[in-house]
């Protein structure tokens, strides 16, 4: 792949596609955040929005678990399945934790989340991969850039962070996601890592400062094989498969702000 992380932001700006999904999404999160029971119980609606983006991702990854069962596990070590659930759920409850550090050390961070994401410090935990380590990651299939590209890249990417710059939250979101995907950094965990880092942005931004937009149900609900294949079109590195990438980014926003509106339905009619 011969895409690097600052090139979208700078081949997208003009395409409609792009423009139309950023205008759609800003629309969508402000209707949920104008929602009436915003105004006194946003921590409830905080607190379920994390619980339904880490199922979701935890969903991608293999472990689809009905949220009920979710919600009233308490051990996560039990099986494999068990075990991706609770990496998802600690990811989710981390991420608030590592905002303010993000603009500054975004590469500190992703180490975090990896080691967050396996629970238990190993060799390889928290480190971007090396020679001749193996990477399990059974949904994403594309062959892996070699560690000195990695590297490279990761750098690249940590410069976009830092740079900040006038690009919509949502396109940086897409871009870290993706970028993220492309180069599978960690030898496990890296498409919760992905979506955790994606979650950041969106977070951090302003977008969705609440956190009440979760991407992750969207991804989910629109399916694995819609993730490869829209992810293939970031892989492509053309300016149209980036625009297709990003388009399903946003629509995975705007179905988490679907499943949040839901929330607040049901909470002011007190059946929640």
């Amino acid at each position: 792949m011969s895409t690097h992380a600052s090139d979208p932001l700078a081949a997208l700006g003009s395409l409609r596609g792009v423009a139309d999904s950023v205008d759609s999404v800003r629309k969508a999160v402000d209707r949920v955040y104008g929602h009436r029971v915003m105004r006194r119980r946003s921590n409830e609606i905080t607190s379920e929005a994390a619980l339904r983006g880490a199922r979701g991702s935890a969903a991608l990854s293999g472990a689809d678990w009905a949220l009920e069962e979710v919600r009233r596990r308490t051990d996560f070590s039990a099986d494999a399945e068990a075990r991706t659930v609770g990496a998802a759920l600690r990811l989710t409850a981390e991420c608030g934790q590592l905002l303010s550090i993000w603009r500054q050390s975004p590469l500190r961070v992703l180490a975090r989340l990896h080691l967050v994401a396996e629970g238990e410090p190993r060799e390889s935990t928290g480190r971007p991969r090396q020679v001749g380590e193996a990477v399990d990651e059974s949904l994403i299939e594309a062959p892996l850039p070699d560690p000195a590209e990695v590297s490279g890249r990761l750098d690249g990417l940590a410069d976009l962070i830092i740079a900040g710059g006038a690009a919509p939250a949502l396109v940086t979101a897409a871009v870290v996601h993706g970028e993220l995907l492309a180069l599978r950094p960690f030898t496990s965990r890296n498409g919760l890592v992905a979506r955790a880092a994606e979650r950041i942005v969106l977070i951090g931004s302003g977008l969705d400062p609440k956190a009440i937009c979760p991407a992750e149900v969207g991804h989910a609900e629109l399916g694995r094989a819609a993730y490869v294949a829209a992810f293939e079109g970031y892989l492509s590195g053309t300016p149209e498969g980036m625009a297709a990438w990003i388009a399903h980014c946003g629509r995975a926003v705007e179905l988490g702000v679907r499943e949040s509106t839901a929330v607040c339905e049901a909470l002011q009619r007190g059946a929640a």
